[in-house]
């Protein structure tokens, strides 16, 4: 498949340790969502390889945890404005392997590098303290240090800016890292790797492994060498890995699974509302952790806003080839996701749900499912309890704040929340109520570099971007200073 870059080299197949480019005889085929073609196999890698890539970072740790914050910051930095030159022929790859239209592929690509940039600046405001001492004979202090090898392991829904969220703050805190990509998308990673080849960050600081989760997952997890694990992904998959690197009592970061409630008050500005829920819902095609899986909408709005709704859905959103023009909405990124959908929406029907619009897999190809609104649907139904990623959108009524509260933290877990009011006092009290890490009040899209971004209960743990995002690839020393009469 010829994807036409300006840059052929960036489409990498083979491992990436110790800055070297390593071909191996297994590989795997990375396939087109949209068009079921082949684009081109890439080298999987044993545990051998993993093992490999992990030595190689645990020795180029032992030179990059000395070098300045200042010194750090600058191939960091190189490696942002890369990217950004590269923006076009990334998102080119982005698309071809994952499915999503060309232009939410290079907002990611843009979204991404941000990540780089932020953490860029921020390793060089890596604060210590000084603490009051309890006698004059001694001086108290805290340092913060690069906790050590930093194992990512990032899903297929943003094969870019999974990887940077996590790579960005663990080299800037001092950390070096080996990836693990999902299967789906390695490309998008292989060619990131390219880039901080060349911009200058040292061989072993970075390193990228594609192949079996049960194979590199264990051998990450199970390392000594390896001192923290960085993981987006299913909540199911994220209590596995808990469990195996107990054993090694490693420092963990989840972000895992969501179900996320979209709550429409009354005196909400509808049209706003509708733009916000298109963006939350349907980016991505519903495949993102933070966008809407529940619609709450209040009783004596129901009948308007459901009209406009689905107004807005059958004439602005349009599936198809990513590539292609006016294309809002592409694939989803296998036929297992579309059979999953289309489970969870004959289960909630089956249940008294009714198709408002969409239903079905579209007549484009068995990866293509429409755009589609569920109507009469009650909080306990499957559509409502697990997580869709996909493009569907069941509206629940509701008739007061108390109730809607009750229903939209009636879940295991708490990643993203949105609602849309204007009355200040409920903005305030909705806010604090509800039981999730990131609350949206009148906006659809809320993520970005300088904001924290994470679940509560079983959506995880730790805390990507802003100020915060260091913390987690830091260790406190504490250092007392005794002797000091003498």
């Amino acid at each position: 498949m010829d994807l036409q870059l300006n840059d052929p080299s960036l489409l990498q197949t083979g491992l990436f340790i110790n800055g070297q480019w390593l071909d191996r005889e297994i590989t795997l085929d990375v396939t087109d969502p949209a068009t079921g073609k082949v684009i081109t196999s890439v080298a999987t890698a044993s545990a051998e390889d993993t093992e490999q890539a992990i030595t190689a970072a645990s020795v180029a740790f032992d030179s990059w945890k000395m070098v300045t914050a200042k010194e750090r910051a600058a191939p960091l930095q190189r490696w942002f404005k890369l990217i950004m030159e590269n923006h076009d022929d990334l998102a080119k790859i982005l698309t071809a392997e994952q499915g999503k239209i060309l232009a939410e592929a290079k907002g990611e690509i843009a979204y991404g590098a941000n990540y780089i940039e932020w953490f860029a600046e921020e390793a060089k405001r890596i604060y210590g303290d000084t603490i009051p001492q309890p006698s004059n004979d001694r001086r108290l202090l805290c340092i913060k240090q690069p906790i050590g090898v930093v194992a990512c392991i990032t899903p297929w829904n943003f094969p870019n800016a999974m990887l940077t969220r996590k790579i960005a703050p663990a080299v800037a805190a001092g950390c070096t890292v080996v990836c693990k990509t999902a299967s789906e998308t390695p490309l998008s990673a292989l060619a990131l790797a390219e880039l901080a080849k060349r911009a200058g960050i040292p061989d072993g600081v970075i390193n990228m492994v594609v192949g079996k989760a049960s194979i590199i997952g264990p051998t990450l997890t199970a390392s000594p060498t390896v001192r923290k694990l960085s993981f987006t992904g299913s909540t199911e998959v994220g209590k596995i890995l808990l469990k195996e690197c107990a054993g090694t009592v490693k420092k963990v970061s989840m972000e895992l699974g969501g179900n996320a409630p979209f709550i429409i008050f009354d005196d909400a500005d509808l049209d706003a509302t509708i733009d916000g829920l298109l963006a939350s819902k349907y980016r991505n095609s519903g495949q993102t952790c933070v966008c809407t899986n529940r619609v709450f909408v209040q009783k004596s709005i129901e009948k308007e806003f459901s009209a406009k709704l689905v107004e807005a859905v059958e004439s602005r959103l349009s599936i198809g080839n990513g590539f292609a023009e006016g294309v809002t909405n592409g694939p989803l990124i296998n036929k297992g996701a579309v059979s999953t959908v289309v489970d969870l929406v004959e289960r909630s029907v089956a249940q008294g749900a009714c198709i408002l619009t969409g239903g079905s897999v579209s007549e484009l190809g068995e990866n293509y499912y429409q755009p589609t609104i569920l109507g009469n649907v009650t909080n306990d139904m499957p559509i409502a309890q697990e997580e869709i990623f996909g493009p569907v959108a069941p509206l629940i009524t509701f008739e007061t704040e108390e109730e809607v509260i009750d229903m939209a933290n009636d879940t295991n877990v708490g990643l993203a929340a949105y609602f849309y009011s204007r009355d200040i006092g409920r903005v305030w009290r909705v806010s604090e109520q509800l039981e999730y890490g990131i609350v949206g009040i009148n906006e659809g899209i809320i993520s970005n570099e300088m904001a924290p971004f994470g679940g509560v209960k079983e959506s995880g743990m730790g805390r990507e971007g802003s100020k915060y995002g260091l913390d987690d690839y830091l260790e406190m020393k504490y250092i007392c200073m005794g002797g000091l009469d003498s």
